[in-house]
């Protein structure tokens, strides 16, 4: 007997699972990649080598060569978990703000966040001034708290700003995209300003800062990276909110929901993750606009799975590309350079996407 309600049931629970499974499927993935990135370098350490140093650690009883086990410990897992960490965390926030602001375009840069902490770093490396103090002996260029400390100050800056500006009009999605162009225009002026005021070696310091790259990536700097967790982990717990508002402001608060509550906390912490990777590692473009879409396009708009997807996607794809920009060249290439690569070409295509959408 025909019975819509069994149906629909049953096809949810074949989505459901095949959602599962996506994400079994790119869990699986990273940990191969994690694998495949740990052997890449100038000392030559195998697969089995890579693995057999990360157990030795949890279990002393197992085997492994010294070489591998300061090669693979010291140098290579810690930037291999800053990569993950970062990507989650931009995925995380791309995937939120495209919610909130039900734009498919928007990122951490389209609001103003990672252009203002290049900003900040800027300032500290060229002229030396920021919101903590430098040792007298040691050149600003060097003291990476300073650089650390000014970035993540004006990336938060900057959210705070965007909101100001729109809550003039109104927080409506287009007045926080508006208000965010604006400031990225802004402090990409003042960068520019810097970068023409600076002598070479700071210039040339600003350029490779803001490319972005893990190449400053030590143990030290992990638990405070740690910190996107427990943000990420809210804006999974607001799921079921983030999909009411993609249906529009007057249903979700229909459902329930405190519509201007909601997107201040989601871009309070998108804004927050953003800066925590870029005091870091620099600014790193497209991880957080690409890999929404791509988890969208294979497991659809639930944000229950959704933001999870998008999160182990961005860590996929950060991981692979710096492991290709650690391998294409005699030199580490910067990871914001390859990120672009794969980026631009997705953009262009939603912009066409989006035109002829347009003009139906």
């Amino acid at each position: 007997m025909y019975s819509p309600r069994r149906d629909g049931i049953r096809i949810y629970q074949r989505l459901t699972r095949k959602r599962a499974l996506f994400i079994i499927f790119l869990l699986t993935v990273l940990v191969f990649l994690v694998g495949a990135s740990a052997t890449v370098g100038t000392a030559k350490i195998s697969f089995g080598e890579v693995y057999l140093a990360i157990i030795s650690r949890f279990l002393p009883s197992v085997e492994c060569g010294r070489l591998a086990r300061v090669v693979v410990w010291e140098l290579r897992v810690p930037r291999i978990l800053m990569a993950i960490i970062c990507g989650v965390a931009l995925a995380t926030a791309g995937c939120t703000l495209q919610a909130v602001l039900r734009n498919p375009l928007v990122s951490s840069y389209t609001i103003g966040i990672s252009p203002a902490a290049g900003f900040g770093a800027a300032l500290a490396i060229i002229l030396g001034a920021g919101f903590i103090s430098t040792y007298p002996y040691m050149p600003v260029i060097t003291n990476e708290y300073v650089i650390i400390t000014n970035a993540f100050v004006f990336a938060l800056i900057a959210a705070f700003i965007v909101y100001g500006l729109a809550e003039i009009k109104g927080a409506t999605p287009e007045t926080i995209i508006l208000a965010g162009i604006a400031i990225t225009y802004l402090f990409g002026a003042f960068t520019s300003i810097l970068q023409y005021i600076g002598e070479a070696e700071a210039v040339q310091a600003v350029v490779f800062w803001l490319l972005g790259s893990f190449d400053r990536v030590t143990w030290k700097n992990l638990p405070f990276a740690l910190t996107i967790f427990p943000a990420a982990a809210l804006l999974f717990s607001m799921s079921w909110s983030l999909n009411a508002l993609t249906m529009g402001d007057e249903v979700a608060a229909n459902l329930g929901v405190n519509v201007k509550r909601t997107r201040v906390s989601c871009l309070i912490l998108a804004s927050f993750i953003t800066a925590v990777v870029t005091c870091f590692v620099g600014t790193i473009g497209f991880i957080s606009l690409v890999s929404p879409h791509l988890a969208r396009m294979l497991i659809g708009n639930d944000n229950r799975f959704l933001l999870p997807s998008s999160a182990l996607v961005g860590a996929v794809l950060l991981l692979a590309s710096d492991t290709i920009a650690r391998t294409i060249a005699r030199f580490v290439l910067p990871i914001g350079a390859v990120t672009s690569f794969i980026g631009v070409p997705f953009f262009i295509y939603l912009l066409l996407k989006r035109r002829r959408e347009f003009w139906r």
